[in-house]
Parts: C-alpha cells; sequence; structure tokens
C-alpha cells in the first residue's frame, strides 16, 4: 500500500542575485520612503486600517507602472512568477500573467499585517527591501484548517507540510511567491527598526 500527497500547497522562495539586489534594494527603500512621506492619502487610509505602520496599497498600488526601479523589480521578478506557474502546472496557453498591483508596506515595531487572501489574483508574492535581525516572517495557513473536523493536535515534531501553520523567514533581497487564495499573516513586529516589504499580485484574465 502506498500513502500519497494529494491536494499539496506550493509556496516559492527565492533570491535576486546578491550583487543586484543590493543596488536595487538600496533604490527600493528610498522610493519606499519618499513615497510614504509624499503620500497623504495612503497615510490617512493606513492610520484607520494599518495602525502603526504605512501601506500604498489603497492610494498607490500600481508601482510597476510609474516608478522605473518598481519597473525593474517587475523585470527581475517575472522569471520566477514563469517558473513557479510551471511548477503549478497552470494552463496559460495563449493566456499571459501580467502583474497587475505592486504597493509598498512599512512595518514599524508592533506593527502586525492581519490574515488575509489576495482575491482577483492569481499568483500573489512580497519581495523583501529591509528585514531587520529578528523581524516577523510571513506566516501561511493551513487553506484546509476549517474542514479539521474532530482531528487531533499535530506533534510538536511533525514535517512542515503537516502542520497547520507555516512561517518563512523575512530576508532582503528574497521573494516569496503562493498562490493568492492562500490565507497569510505577518505576526508583529518584534524589534525597533522597520520591516520594509513589496507586495503583487500577477492575474491571467
Amino acid at each position: 500500500m502506498a500513502t500519497e500527497a494529494l491536494f499539496p500547497t506550493l509556496v516559492y522562495s527565492a533570491a535576486l542575485r546578491k550583487q543586484a539586489a543590493v543596488a536595487l534594494n538600496a533604490q527600493l527603500l528610498k522610493e519606499c520612503l519618499q513615497l510614504r512621506h509624499d503620500d497623504a492619502a495612503g497615510r490617512r487610509w493606513s492610520a484607520s486600517n494599518y495602525p502603526g505602520g504605512y501601506t500604498s496599497y489603497n492610494s498607490a498600488h500600481r508601482l510597476q507602472r510609474i516608478s522605473p526601479t518598481f519597473e525593474t523589480l517587475q523585470r527581475r521578478l517575472r522569471p520566477h512568477v514563469l517558473a513557479f506557474a510551471g511548477q503549478l502546472e497552470l494552463d496559460l496557453s495563449g493566456r499571459e500573467l501580467e502583474m497587475t498591483d505592486c504597493w509598498v508596506n512599512i512595518m514599524p515595531r508592533q506593527v502586525v499585517h492581519g490574515l488575509h487572501l489576495h482575491p482577483l489574483a492569481t499568483i500573489s508574492g512580497t519581495y523583501y527591501v529591509k528585514t531587520p535581525k529578528g523581524c516577523a516572517g510571513i506566516k501561511f495557513e493551513d487553506p484546509r484548517l476549517d474542514r479539521f473536523m474532530a482531528a487531533p493536535p499535530r506533534r510538536a515534531d511533525s514535517r512542515r507540510e503537516n502542520r497547520p501553520w507555516v512561517t518563512l523567514p523575512a530576508e532582503a533581497g528574497w521573494l516569496v511567491l503562493f498562490e493568492s487564495w492562500l490565507r497569510h499573516e505577518v505576526a508583529p513586529n518584534p524589534v525597533a527598526a522597520e520591516r520594509v516589504s513589496v507586495s503583487f499580485n500577477y492575474n491571467w484574465f
């Protein structure tokens, strides 16, 4: 008899080329901080919806169309997105996966990014621009969790693929990709320095 792993949930992570990532991140960080300074509408929205932090999600969320730096990031992400789509075995015959949204997240100490998913998107992800030592990673939830009726808890030493939650560390120069229906969150940033990332969505329709 055999035990098979059916209906796997795939999450992709990779680093951009180190030398290129260092230069790109320096410029991205400069623009992220400048955007926070200039984006009054985004700061107002963040005060109500992202307490203590800043996100351009509701104000400037197509940065790849207005900034050459973010357009460069889009170009460097594309091979990874296509590789992930290949691993998912998505049928993209006659279709294009296009970046539809791209926005900034800045998390000072104790700022949290609550559990959520990305509706009306296909592949989503985040790219880490600045990750102070000890900052929170991205935490994924098993999408079957609400169906675990009468299930005992998992052993403390269970394999990652059997755990109800898995956290991937945040590291500058790295990207994480996942299907947009997968719920995820970022725990409160426990360190004084700001955690800076760029989030994005890709779609095929």
